[in-house]
């Protein structure tokens, strides 16, 4: 039996004209943004950007809930507050990414499955007692001749059910994420049809597991071509998006927050106005973006402390869109 305030949590999660910040990137990921910018990587440059995100006045009016990665959450404020307490001090929700990546699949040349699943009840237990309230699972699919293969959708579509189970055992609510990447030159047709048969087998293995499904929150990818195809209008990826969400994921699930892929800012956010803007939907709509908000301001950031107050400007600016996106409309239109 599921521990009613998981559904609660869920809803929480995904209420009204608020979304989820991604700010989970892995040390070698970051370290990689910052070094592109000239910023150097350490504990304390890492945390200064960290405190700048989830610290930044005025977000909790349109983020619920950060995903931060192992570092982080370990980390301390410069006031020496942890950062899920400052998180939950202002009615954010703290989350923790839990997987260990994507990994070679063993008989499928250029595809991978997530691990992670090694020691995970533990770690749930750790991260629900420093004060985690949900976890995230990214699964990737890539398109390409023969791609993806029964094989590959399979196989992480089951990890992430047992990944599913396991955090609702442990009193967190699950993200699950099954990203189809944007890269190739597929049409939207073919980007839909793997989505489909994606989130078909997902739901399929939730089920198995006995996963509670009114206390999840599905992120997935948008419908849309790859990045080497010709790109389709706003109201097209809109319908193409919903279609494939109406046939396949169960009323039950009480929000869907997209991940933006690689998507730019402008984008990512008109494409959630679009979607929204169609209304009559069974689940909430809304947005879980890491680069599509961040982007602008670490870029503005720099490392520099004198520009945080600027950096935190384009934050709210971002947050601002994109809770107004999840209303349906499209207000701050930000850089691309």
């Amino acid at each position: 039996m599921t521990d009613p305030d998981l559904g609660e949590t869920a809803k929480a999660m995904v209420r009204p004209g608020t979304g989820i910040l991604a700010a989970d990137e892995s040390v070698a990921t970051i370290t990689s943004r910052f070094e592109a910018l000239g910023i150097e990587s350490n504990e304390d440059t890492r945390r200064a950007y960290r405190e700048l995100l989830v610290g930044a006045p005025g977000i909790e009016a349109h983020i619920s809930g950060v995903i931060l990665f192992d570092e982080t959450f370990r980390q301390s404020s410069a006031d020496g507050v942890l950062i899920p307490e400052l998180l939950a001090k202002r009615g954010i929700l703290p989350g923790i990414k839990v997987d260990t990546g994507a990994k070679p699949l063993a008989g499928a040349p250029g595809e991978t499955v997530t691990e992670g699943l090694d020691g995970l009840r533990q770690r749930i237990a750790d991260y629900r007692a420093l004060g985690a309230r949900f976890a995230k699972w990214r699964a990737v699919l890539s398109i390409g001749d023969d791609r993806p293969t029964r094989r590959a959708v399979v196989a992480n579509a089951h990890a992430l059910a047992r990944y599913a189970a396991l955090c609702q055992e442990g009193g967190l609510v699950p993200i699950v994420e099954p990203e189809v990447l944007m890269e190739g030159d597929h049409d939207a047709e073919r980007c839909q049809e793997v989505t489909r048969n994606a989130l078909t087998e997902v739901f399929a293995q939730l089920q198995l597991a006995d996963v509670d499904l009114a206390a999840i929150v599905l992120k997935p990818s948008m419908v849309l071509p790859g990045k080497g195809a010709p790109s389709a209008s706003p109201d097209t990826v809109a319908a193409a998006t919903v279609e494939c969400l109406r046939a396949t994921v169960p009323d039950t699930v009480p929000g869907i927050t997209f991940l933006s892929g690689g998507q730019s800012p402008s984008s990512a956010t008109e494409h959630l106005a679009a979607m929204v803007g169609l209304g009559g939907h069974p689940w909430t709509l809304s947005f879980s973006y890491g680069r599509a908000i961040q982007d602008d301001v670490l870029r503005t950031w720099g490392g520099d402390a004198a520009q945080s107050d600027a950096a935190r400007a384009i934050l709210l600016e971002r947050v601002r869109a994109n809770g107004t996106a999840a209303l349906g409309r499209v207000g701050v239109a930000g850089s691309g």
